[in-house]
């Protein structure tokens, strides 16, 4: 995902999302060679000559109208965030060269809320899903939630991950839309190149699906957890920007109230209780307390 393999962006996202509207019964199903709508389809449904569109998916020409996309985004059926995401790729500059990205970091009074919450997981992540804080349950629930961890990377590399959700197909088509929802525009910020570089190296799923170019910023849902020490869990996640971080995201689960998950939860709570007040687990130590099963 260099500078220069991204110069038709544009183009990659729109014959990307072109292949994947399926053709109404008006159009020909009959000797079609590739998925999808063809580019004079989508140019007749636009509005625009098919040899215009031809020059913006060949990226012979950066500089459409809105009106225009806005029109091509129609045709192609997105949602409010793909249009969205159409128009900040088709307006975005040159890249210039960037400072380096300064650490991320949390501050005292989300740490202490988090900390504060002894039967809700939660922990908080920045732009490109590296965990920054979390507080005994949430790495309790999985050590891949710990400081130091991102995300997205254990989804698909951590065999752990795939055993720990029973809806690990559902969960990573959800992330992967959500990392390119929240990473927008700046697909060359080298800490995204880093992840998408080494996700596409060593892991075919997330290959096909960042392929697809879908942006999706869910942030409410239910995980299915198969937890090695409490069982079975259903939690409902809800994810919220904090305010003036510049991206950072506060992630919490918690169960239903009255409910087997939330027994099971309360019983991970009190084997991972922290030892003091306020103590979090040091940055970078997944470890946890060994613990039975609960039936």
């Amino acid at each position: 995902m260099t500078a220069t393999a991204d110069a038709n962006a544009l183009g990659r996202y729109l014959r990307a999302r072109r292949e994947l509207v399926q053709p109404d019964e008006a159009w020909d199903q009959g000797n079609r060679r590739v998925p999808g709508l063809r580019r004079e389809e989508v140019a007749f449904l636009a509005g625009i000559s098919s040899d215009y569109y031809n020059r913006l998916e060949q990226g012979r020409d950066r500089n459409p109208s809105e009106q225009v996309l806005r029109s091509i985004a129609r045709a192609l059926r997105l949602d409010e965030e793909a249009t969205t995401y159409l128009l900040e790729i088709a307006t975005r500059k040159s890249p210039r060269r960037k400072r380096p990205r300064r650490p991320e970091q949390v501050g005292d009074g989300m740490r202490t809320l988090i900390d504060s919450w002894p039967l809700t997981p939660a922990y908080i992540h920045g732009t490109y899903m590296d965990v920054l804080a979390a507080n005994s349950l949430a790495i309790a629930l999985s050590p891949f939630n710990a400081p130091g961890r991102n995300g997205i990377l254990a989804a698909f590399l951590e065999p752990e991950m795939r055993e720990l959700h029973q809806d690990w197909e559902d969960m990573t088509a959800r992330v992967v839309p959500y990392l390119r929802s929240v990473a927008g525009a700046d697909i060359e910020d080298p800490r995204l190149v880093e992840i998408v570089g080494e996700l596409s190296l060593r892991s075919e799923r997330f290959r096909t699906l960042w392929a697809r170019q879908d942006v999706k910023h869910k942030t409410t849902g239910i995980s299915l957890l198969h937890h090695p020490e409490a069982g079975p869990l259903e939690l409902h996640y809800e994810k919220l920007l904090v305010p003036g971080t510049g991206g950072q995201t506060l992630v919490t689960y918690h169960a239903r109230p009255g409910s087997a998950s939330e027994e099971r939860l309360r019983l991970l709570a009190s084997m991972h209780a922290p030892d003091h007040v306020g103590g979090t687990r040091p940055a970078g130590d997944p470890t946890r307390t060994p613990g039975r099963t609960m039936p």
